[in-house]
């Protein structure tokens, strides 16, 4: 792990912590708006904001249509039993412990010179049931015993791109595998014009999910622009309206599309399988200026 680089900004004021990990160049840049707030860079593209007083608080869009499914997995405060496929600063995992207190949670991220600097500079909680594995999100998964998971998020990106292997049918079958009847599984995906990755990822979770729902800015599901999505499957009904409401009020407002609209948006893509599977499409440089 190389050495930290750090930058204070005036006497006592929290500092900026620059350091090489496995990934590239990780950066924590303090909020300074709050005193114990951080948002984690990796080579320039933001990955997450974590609130050390506050970890139910969740900054960025995507990380509040996550924060939705979270709401919605389980009665308000019950403990479940979650997986996170990639880590970053460990927000979501912050926000299970944080909003369902007792929860035991595993997360997998393979960047382990990240996960010690997360450790070390934005601790957690030392009640916080959360178990950190380094290792590649799909070995990781193959080690979740079958039906454990409440919840299994994919929030997974190297170099600002998905990796082709957690892209696939195949992978899914794992997810399927490692998730409770009624389980919900929900997946961070990155796409812009002409949506081709997101089209075939939602016709991939269509092979393997009998219900699905899709959270996203309305301009980035009508190809005007590049951004995130999250698609959110189950083999029983989502809970569609209470998402919808959710996702509505947010800053900004999300919409969900479901059903037979979700079907017709996916315009008669083809489920990806391992054989075929690509990394998500980079994202253009101006996405992060």
């Amino acid at each position: 792990m190389g050495k930290p680089r750090n930058a204070r900004r005036g006497s006592g004021a929290a500092h900026l912590v620059v350091e090489a990990v496995d990934g590239g160049l990780a950066e924590l840049v303090p909020d300074r708006d709050r005193a114990r707030a951080w948002t984690l860079l990796i080579d320039g593209a933001p990955q997450s904001h974590v609130d050390l007083d506050d970890p139910a608080r969740l900054a960025f869009e995507y990380q509040r249509r996550f924060g939705h499914v979270v709401d919605l997995a389980a009665p308000a405060g019950k403990p479940i039993h979650a997986v996170h496929l990639g880590g970053g600063a460990l927000t979501l995992a912050r926000y299970v412990a944080a909003t369902r207190p007792r929860s035991t949670q595993q997360v997998v991220e393979r960047d382990a010179a990240l996960v010690q600097l997360v450790r070390r500079e934005l601790p957690l909680e030392p009640n916080a049931r959360i178990r950190v594995r380094c290792a590649d999100a799909r070995e990781g998964l193959r080690k979740v015993p079958d039906g454990w998971a409440d919840l299994i998020v994919a929030d997974v990106f190297s170099g600002a791109r998905t990796p082709a292997h957690l892209t696939s049918t195949e992978f899914l079958d794992e997810v399927r595998r490692a998730l409770r009847p009624g389980g919900l599984y929900a997946a961070n995906l990155a796409d812009g014009p002409p949506l081709a990755h997101l089209r075939g990822q939602i016709a991939t979770a269509a092979a393997r999910f009998p219900e699905l729902a899709l959270v996203a800015d309305p301009t980035v599901l009508r190809g005007k622009r590049f951004g995130n999505a999250v698609l959110v499957a189950s083999d029983a009904p989502l809970p569609v309206a209470e998402l919808t409401r959710k996702a509505a009020g947010d800053p900004h407002p999300g919409r969900v599309e479901h059903g037979r609209a979700l079907r017709d948006f996916t315009g008669g893509a083809a489920a990806v399988t391992d054989a075929a599977a690509v990394a998500s499409p980079a994202p253009p440089p101006s996405v992060f200026r």
